[in-house]
């Protein structure tokens, strides 16, 4: 705004000389003069190439025409501004009582650039204009001013600024903008005092709107804070700021307000073209608290309350604008908080219906907008795929890639921990690590899956990944790996024991229940199909072992399971009957699979009459082992003792009789001989 004030400041020298001088000194001498005495109050140029041509009708004024004022050195940018034309009319009275009255001030079809270079500095901020060290006026030119204060004294009706092109460069940022069809009118009644703006914008057929009310515009244009009132409003947004704001440097703070139901317009103006940002999820958009624009330009919101959609959040966040992206901090608390609807299609259909997962494309674009990390405290979330009863975490966002650590996640009557990530550095990610306790398990799969076939609590480690732009290619895509174990619960809608009791695969449908004490196993998951082999269920009149695949991705099972049941106390036989479940998960089909349980009973024959051919082959082994034990004893004569084989009796015979026949051949006889001591003495020499 104060760029506003800066330019009519520049005009009042020149008219002043103009109005002063209209009978006195030719138009070329006015516009000599002009030009002279702006570059010594601003240290800029500005070149007249029309003619100045005073004016009596239909008011006392001046007409300038092709007027130019030059950039801050270095700019190749251009001319700061350049109009067609500039008219000023001025009261007559006022004027003969020594005041300046500026009843109307129009500029037709300007340029106007607007330059912050890398150090921040506008080229807006003019030398020496309005302050105590404005160049001195020269008592040599008749026509000058002798107010050092360019505004000094000055009154304006009304000025307006038409069919304006306005461009905004900031080398700090990278920021270019240029905004055609820019209306600017504004009114100062009283010199220095209270002043009220109007800023129109028409471009591709929306039309922006800014209102203003500045305190005083002499403490404004002299680096003092002063209070201003502004409204916004737009094709389907509306904002507000009521406090107080200073120029140099830029600062303000106050009670900000928005509410919108679309932001696609408001862009369109600033020349930001593309498809409306906000979901139909999150109109009506709303935003209220107290903002502080603090010098260095870092934004922080207090006392927040943020409406998305239906949602209500409080929060207290610091925006820091510099950096490669805004970087946002702080914390957000809900005591309700619905997200079902940023899913495409809003509330999805439950799986069980057989609608499949929605294909919908997802747009996690706003994942790049800004790095993040704000602590979160938040009541029930509502997800559409499950409600969370209470979540306490931090939210971490880097460069387009989001991960939400949970501290603590109450939900399904049970605790959950871990962390969820979503990256959309190059195509959308999701992942995460989840570890539950005392989860209620109907509950959480009937909302998650559409699954309504099993009840009881589970403990259950998870590990997974899935990518694709829809929630259909995610849960096509999905690989991890997991285990879990259930507690005492039922399966919903077949009673496998009144099947094995009757081999009727009738058992099934509303009324019907398999109860069970316990239930675990560890699975895999890879390209969105679920496999498991180690499936093991326990109960008081059946124990079942089950594998198979269930294929999450289309929605459908390829399950066997091999109960045993009527189990007999003394042979331990077990009645066993595998079933098959297959089908979609939504109306799965139960068969008893008697193919399986003909192979498998003759698997079971089969291993008898082994154990049995078995037996019999140990039997006659024994017998002829027997009969040769006997005719050893008595071809060889050996008798056999007790606990010895005869294998070992005529090995101990022929051991006998063999240590005898030596004794005889090296003694003579069954006996050794004497040996007599003075023989064996040694012979004297």
């Amino acid at each position: 705004m104060r760029w506003i004030y800066r330019l009519i400041g520049l005009i009042v020298v020149l008219i002043v000389i103009a109005v002063g001088a209209l009978f006195l000194i030719p138009s070329d001498r006015i516009a000599a003069v002009a030009t002279r005495q702006f570059e010594a109050a601003t240290g800029r140029a500005m070149t007249i190439s029309g003619p100045v041509r005073p004016t009596l009708w239909p008011r006392l004024g001046v007409r300038i025409e092709g007027v130019a004022l030059a950039n801050v050195a270095g700019s190749d940018a251009g001319a700061m501004l350049s109009a067609q034309s500039v008219e000023v009319g001025v009261g007559l009275s006022a004027l003969m009582g020594g005041a300046l009255a500026i009843e109307t001030f129009e500029i037709n079809s300007p340029r106007i650039v607007l330059e912050r270079d890398a150090n921040g500095q506008g080229n807006w901020v003019f030398g020496g204009l309005g302050g105590a060290d404005a160049a001195p006026v020269s008592a040599s030119d008749p026509a000058a001013p002798q107010s050092g204060g360019a505004l000094s004294g000055v009154t304006l009706d009304r000025a307006v600024i038409t069919d304006a092109s306005l461009r905004y460069v900031d080398h700090a940022a990278g920021t270019d903008i240029t905004i055609e069809g820019v209306d600017i009118t504004l009114t100062m009644p009283q010199a220095g005092g209270p002043a009220d703006l109007t800023l129109a914008i028409r471009r591709g057929g929306s039309e922006g709107r800014l209102n203003a009310r500045v305190g005083s515009v002499t403490a404004l244009l002299g680096g003092e804070v002063t209070t201003i009132s502004a409204t916004v409003t737009a094709d389907g947004l509306d904002a507000g700021f009521e406090g107080r704001a200073g120029l140099e440097p830029l600062a303000a703070e106050g009670q900000v307000t928005l509410r919108g139901s679309q932001l696609a317009p408001a862009l369109a103006l600033a020349g930001i073209t593309g498809t409306e940002p906000l979901p139909a999820a999150a109109r009506p958009l709303s935003l209220s608290g107290r903002v502080t624009l603090a010098p260095e330009g870092s934004v922080h919101l207090r006392e927040g309350v943020v409406g998305v959609g239906s949602n209500r959040i409080s929060a207290a966040l610091d925006l820091i604008t510099s950096g490669e992206r805004p970087n946002l901090s702080g914390e957000i608390s809900a005591d309700r908080l619905d997200l079902s609807g940023f899913l495409a299609g809003g509330e999805s259909t439950p799986p069980s219906s057989g609608g499949g997962w929605p294909t919908e494309r997802i747009d996690a674009s706003a994942l790049g907008l800004m790095d993040a990390r704000i602590g979160l405290q938040l009541g029930p979330v509502i997800t559409g795929f499950g409600d969370l009863d209470r979540v306490r975490g931090t939210l971490v966002i880097d460069r387009a890639r989001a991960v939400l650590t949970l501290a603590e996640m109450r939900a399904f009557e049970g605790g959950m921990t871990g962390e969820l990530v979503a990256n959309n550095r190059s195509g959308l990610s999701v992942g995460g690590t989840m570890q539950m306790q005392g989860v209620s398990l109907l509950p959480l799969l009937t909302q998650a899956a559409g699954f309504e076939r099993l009840t009881g609590t589970a403990a259950a480690t998870l590990q997974f990944l899935g990518s694709g732009q829809s929630v259909d290619a995610i849960m096509r895509s999905l690989s991890g790996q997991g285990r879990f174990d259930f507690g005492a619960g039922e399966i919903i809608g077949f009673d496998l024991a009144g099947m094995l009791r009757n081999l009727d695969a009738g058992y099934v449908g509303e009324g019907n229940r398999t109860i069970f004490d316990s239930l675990s196993g560890s699975f895999a998951v890879q390209d969105g199909a679920l496999s498991n082999d180690d499936l093991a269920l326990a109960s008081s009149l059946l124990s079942v072992l089950g594998e198979g695949v269930v294929d999450i991705g289309a929605q459908v099972l390829e399950y066997r399971v091999t109960p045993e049941a009527l189990r007999n106390s003394e042979t331990g036989q077990a009645l066993r009957v595998p079933l098959l479940i297959t089908g979609p998960w939504s109306a799965p089909r139960f068969r008893l699979d008697l193919e399986g349980m003909a192979e498998q009973r003759l698997q079971e024959e089969r291993a008898r009459l082994e154990a049995a051919a078995q037996a019999e082959l140990d039997r006659r082994e024994q017998e002829a082992r027997a009969q040769l034990e006997e005719r050893l004893q008595q071809e060889l004569n050996v008798t056999v003792q007790d606990g010895q084989t005869a294998e070992d009796a005529v090995r101990g015979e022929a051991e006998g009789a063999l240590r005898d026949g030596l004794l005889r051949l090296l003694g003579g006889g069954s006996e050794p001989a004497a040996v007599d001591p003075a023989a064996a003495a040694p012979v004297s020499e």
